[in-house]
């Protein structure tokens, strides 16, 4: 059995630990209310941008008269599908509980569904990033065939600490440019779609081809377990972020109204022309939202990972507490029996 010095040092050690782990669920506490608030500025833009995409998709030509082809690249869908893009949104760091595992997961499991297809690997955020190298090739230069069936196209980290929509389009524009060239048949999305602390769902959303403007095709949901939830819940409570998710009901009520009267405009461009320079930024725009929302969920789960961390600490502290008083009144007992002894000795 330990001795009361090193009692006493393992205390000591578990409080610096609770220290640290207790400031770090308040700076998780304060970045999720920030990337909240991040996420709720970009949606007045999102609509609007939805609202002028689908003003101009009624009052334009889709499709070619003769051929019934789409007009716009990023609406061709190709049947079958030889190769599939898959977009893993994750974090850059750890101490985040199952975040990271419970997103890695759901490639996984989608990689069963496009069995005997062709897939290309672009990882967002370094966990992503180190998963997909464990397991996939790196693709060769262009125009040297592929590395294997699956294959890492893109690798992009440090970008989630703030999250720049110039930097999301870049990484929209080659995604755009493959697409257009053929190289891919669809591209799929998968990261943590966030609402509230409570409610949150690994989803596997679908943004190419363009199906229908403004509803989000998902392919495969993951929702948290009831456990899990719980116990965001109760983290939440603790470090004072609300459990509701904001009510937007009014910007919502306010973005609607814009661009969709039943009027007709003139245009200074073609519509075509127009639909051909938004429909690009209308795609980049759901990669910046689905940044947005994974990283605020990260650090929801960063933050019940260290309140769950500081509440283990709280609970070795009193076991080793406990521990010291018992070795500590056994030390002092031997010393009484010693002394009693010793006098009745004499």
């Amino acid at each position: 059995m330990a001795n009361v010095l090193d009692l006493r040092r393992r205390i000591r050690s578990v409080k610096n630990t609770r220290q640290i782990t207790k400031a770090m669920k308040m700076v998780s506490a304060a970045k999720l209310r920030r990337a909240q608030e991040r996420a709720l500025q970009s949606r007045p833009f999102a609509q609007m941008l939805t609202n002028v995409l689908q003003s101009v998709v009624s009052r334009s030509e889709l499709y070619d008269p003769e051929t019934g082809l789409p007009l716009h690249p990023l609406l061709r869908e190709t049947m079958p599908e030889k190769t599939v893009l898959i977009i893993v949104v994750t974090g850059d760091r750890g101490l985040a509980g199952a975040f990271n595992s419970n997103v890695l997961k759901a490639p996984l499991r989608f990689l069963e569904y496009l069995k005997d297809k062709n897939i290309d690997f672009i990882a967002i955020g370094r966990k992503g990033r180190d998963f997909a190298r464990r397991r996939f090739p790196v693709a060769p230069p262009e125009g040297q065939g592929r590395a294997g069936p699956i294959q890492i196209v893109g690798e992009y980290v440090n970008i989630l600490a703030k999250v720049d929509f110039d930097e999301v389009e870049e990484i929209a524009e080659k995604i755009i440019k493959s697409y257009c060239q053929e190289e891919i048949d669809s591209v799929y999305l998968i990261f943590n779609e966030f609402k509230s602390v409570i409610s949150q769902r690994v989803i596997v959303q679908r943004i190419l081809p363009v199906q229908e403007i403004g509803r989000r095709e998902v392919a495969q949901v993951e929702e948290l377990p009831a456990e899990s939830r719980e116990r965001m819940g109760e983290a939440a409570k603790s470090a004072g972020v609300s459990l509701q998710a904001p009510d937007t009901t009014e910007i919502d009520r306010e973005a609607v109204k814009f661009a969709t009267a039943p009027v007709d405009y003139i245009y200074e461009q073609p519509p075509g022309e127009l639909l051909t320079d938004i429909l690009p930024r209308y795609v980049a725009n759901q990669i910046y939202s689905s940044l947005l929302e994974s990283v605020a969920a990260e650090h929801a789960a960063r933050m019940t990972a260290m309140d769950s961390a500081t509440n283990n600490a709280n609970d070795v502290i009193d076991s080793l507490t406990l521990t010291l008083n018992r070795v500590r009144q056994a030390a002092i007992t031997k010393e009484i029996i010693e002394i009693v002894s010793g006098a009745a000795a004499l």
